[in-house]
């Protein structure tokens, strides 16, 4: 497989809308208005061409009958017309040496269609033309602007208002491929509403073509790209997925969700891209072979992906956790363990020198000694900090997840900078939770994070995160 075929989905030097249309609520209109509109920002460089018999313009742009009455190379097309007449598009783009086709018409396999969906795969396999879909949204790369969502950014309401419908995340180093549109829809108003960057977006909805596996080929190449998310529904070349998946973990890490684990998420699967979703505990042998670190729901998957792009991996699963507070110390610590990560006892050394921090009124008597290391509603930013020097420099442990309950009247907001401060001199990984719903939490999990320490609002969350880094680092270790 050659990774330039790929390319020509990311930076086309030329696209051409087939279907565009000059009604607003019609894809090719979407997707049409989405790429002008980054061209007119500069952030888009390839020529685009609309292709629809009905118009001789549209959005102010001239509109071509056909590929072929266009006269000049296309590159790339993107398809948004009833599936009966996508044969013909290829056929059509097979003659003029179109390389890429993102296909986002449904009605072929996952409605029953087999024979139509062989019919487009045929043409590509004979013409060389990639195909992405069909029946997807295709892709969002915010650096090279090639938007084919036909998600519109802001939707008019009933009331005239308007309002932002389906927001794009900021360019970021977080690849996101996902089967399911919807899924990836939602997803990607995930990022933008917390804040979290996106390298590449992918929707490749049934796959005729182009799988997960040759798109981790392409980003493991690429320089933008720290970690690679992956929503599944079923996987249709195990073989290839499996040998990619483990030489691509070597240096980047992947998280996946995989949907469709229980009888009715198989059926309903196989009913929504055609996927056949397998026996869950397969591919949950295969992640763990490969290096893969497996998320159980959507929020996790982007805490994982939080974790893994601003923190170093762990060398191994023992675990220290600082908190100013009992309880959620007690519930990050049952979550780690459940996760399969050792909570450890401390060691003597550490005891020792706890004690001499108590002696010398650094720390308060009443400290307990143990692991969760609960300093209490009363400990300040500066005890957090020689605690924290202390269970980092131990060798026995691994990762350190810090608590901080903000309400208590000791803790200023310097304990951001200070935690930071000491986390970021180390190799070892460092995970925030910063329990609470109000403004000034959520200003102390933004600030964690804006510094490179991912902040969670539950410590079940940030013990699955640190979990995800000790995972991945025992995998490269082997």
């Amino acid at each position: 497989m050659s990774l330039n075929n790929i390319k020509s989905f990311f930076e086309p030097s030329s696209v051409a809308v087939i279907g565009a249309s000059q009604i607003i609520t019609k894809v090719g209109y979407v997707v049409l208005h989405n790429l002008l509109m980054n061209k007119k920002k500069l952030i888009f460089n390839g020529d685009i061409y609309p292709v629809n018999p009905k118009y001789s313009e549209v959005l102010g742009v001239k509109c071509y009958p056909s590929l072929k009455s266009i006269g000049k190379n296309v590159e790339t097309i993107i398809i948004a017309v009833p599936a009966q007449i996508v044969p013909n598009v290829m056929e059509e783009a097979a003659s003029i040496g179109v390389k890429a086709a993102i296909i986002i018409s449904s009605g072929f396999s996952e409605v029953g269609n087999v024979k139509l969906e062989e019919e487009v795969k045929r043409i590509g396999l004979r013409s060389g033309i990639r195909i992405i879909g069909p029946n997807c949204l295709g892709v969002y790369d915010p650096y090279s602007g090639m938007d084919t969502l036909f998600l519109p950014e802001v939707k008019t309401l009933s009331s005239g208002r308007e309002v932002v419908a389906t927001p794009r995340p900021f360019p970021g180093s977080i690849v996101l491929i996902s089967q399911s549109g919807a899924f990836g829809a939602a997803a990607l108003d995930y990022m933008a509403g917390h804040g979290i960057g996106v390298r590449c977006f992918i929707s490749l909805g049934n796959r005729c073509d182009v799988a997960e596996h040759e798109l981790l080929l392409y980003f493991a190449e690429d320089k933008k790209t720290k970690v690679n998310l992956l929503y599944i529904e079923g996987i249709g070349k195990g073989r290839e997925f499996f040998e990619t998946s483990k030489e691509i973990t070597k240096s980047k890490p992947i998280v996946a969700l995989k949907a469709g684990k229980t009888g009715a998420g198989a059926r309903a699967a196989s009913s929504h891209t055609g996927a056949l979703s397998g026996i869950d505990e397969i591919y949950g042998a295969v992640f763990k072979q490969s290096g893969i670190v497996r998320a159980m729901n959507l929020e996790e998957l982007f805490d994982m992906g939080r974790a893994l792009n601003l923190q170093p991996p762990a060398h191994g699963k023992k675990v220290a956790i600082l908190t100013n507070g009992g309880g959620p110390g007690i519930v990050a610590a049952d979550t780690c363990e459940e996760s399969g990560l050792s909570v450890i006892k401390l060691s003597e050394d550490v005891i020792n020198k706890f004690e001499d921090l108590k002696e010398k009124g650094e720390l308060l008597p009443i400290i307990a000694n143990s692991n969760p290391v609960d300093l209490t509603a009363l400990a300040t930013s500066d005890m957090y900090i020689k605690a924290l020097k202390i269970l980092l420099n131990d060798e026995n442990i691994d990762g350190v997840l810090v608590i901080t309950l903000p309400q208590t009247p000791s803790i200023l907001d310097d304990v951001i900078e200070k935690i930071a401060d000491v986390a970021m001199k180390q190799k070892k990984p460092v995970v925030s939770c910063v329990m609470g719903g109000t403004e000034m939490a959520e200003e102390f999990r933004v600030r964690f994070e804006k510094i490179g320490i991912p902040s969670y609002s539950m410590p079940e969350r940030a013990a699955r995160a640190i979990y995800s880094l000790m995972e991945y680092g025992v995998h490269l270790g082997k």
